[in-house]
């Protein structure tokens, strides 16, 4: 599943790409919308919202689109051969003049008023990468159910938006507690710390072609010490690591299933439950 700062890539991308722009060419390929034609409207752009994409259209008009696990938007040039994947697997089309946005395997695609765009992403909680973001919201909407593991709370967009498997994975390592520990048994000051990390971590890679966690963010321990990797050139901590050695410790990272997604974590570095 795209991390939040992949889905703003990928608006920046739809955004300059489209943005000002008359459309030359539309094709919904859903069959909701399969008779829509948005051809001959101007672009006015495209933002992101968590992980959804907002691209909006004079005439008060909103395609909403929605990545998942295996969603993509690519721009290609006039002349350009399309290599996102199959045709069947086209399930937008936008162009203009000098590009063409093509959207593959879009598990979500509709289009609705621009006024009605709460419907769709109304229910997310403070955008780690947008305007309303708010930590102390995120943070009691983390700790409202302090049964729940932590890894899941992380996950549930309604808490905190734009987290994926990958931060989920690498926030809980930094917090020093396994996915399946309830929040609610995380010290105060390490659960106010992990909001800010979160933050921290996406700001440092919205504008990174590879996302890294091990620096430049600088997050910091419970005890206030800033973590040190042991091999500098590793982007990431514990995610995808299976089987190697931890950065930190050097025990073999392990990796089990939760709610249907791998996650990651340290023995030695890492306390709670493992299941």
């Amino acid at each position: 599943m795209p991390e939040g700062d992949t889905v703003l890539q990928t608006a920046r991308r739809l955004h300059h790409a489209l943005t000002d722009q008359v459309l030359t060419r539309s094709d919904l390929r859903v069959p909701r919308f399969a008779t829509a034609d948005l051809t001959g409207r101007t672009v006015l752009g495209t933002l992101s919202r968590g992980k959804h994409l907002l691209t909006r259209f004079e005439g008060g008009l909103t395609l909403h689109s929605h990545l998942r696990m295996d969603g993509a938007w690519r721009i290609y040039g006039p002349d350009e051969r399309w290599r996102g994947g199959p045709a069947h697997q086209i399930r937008a089309v936008l162009a203009n003049t000098a590009h063409t946005a093509v959207g593959y395997r879009l598990p979500v695609l509709e289009l609705l008023r621009t006024a009605d765009e709460e419907k769709a992403v109304g229910h997310l909680g403070p955008d780690l990468l947008g305007p309303d973001w708010d930590a102390g919201t995120a943070l009691r909407n983390l700790l409202a159910d302090p049964a729940r593991p932590l890894g899941e709370a992380l996950l549930d967009q309604r808490n905190l938006a734009g987290i994926g498997n990958i931060y989920k994975a690498e926030l809980c390592f930094l917090a020093r507690a396994t996915p399946w520990l309830p929040i609610g048994e995380l010290p105060a000051a390490t659960a106010a710390l992990l909001v800010s990390t979160a933050h921290q971590l996406l700001e440092a890679n919205r504008d990174r072609p590879v996302r890294i966690t091990t620096t430049g963010a600088r997050p910091r321990t419970a005890t206030g010490r800033p973590y040190r990797t042991r091999r500098p050139s590793e982007n990431l901590w514990v995610y995808g690591r299976t089987h190697r050695p931890c950065l930190r410790c050097g025990r073999p990272i392990r990796a089990a299933e939760q709610d249907a997604r791998p996650a990651y974590w340290c023995p030695g570095c890492q306390s709670g439950p493992t299941h």
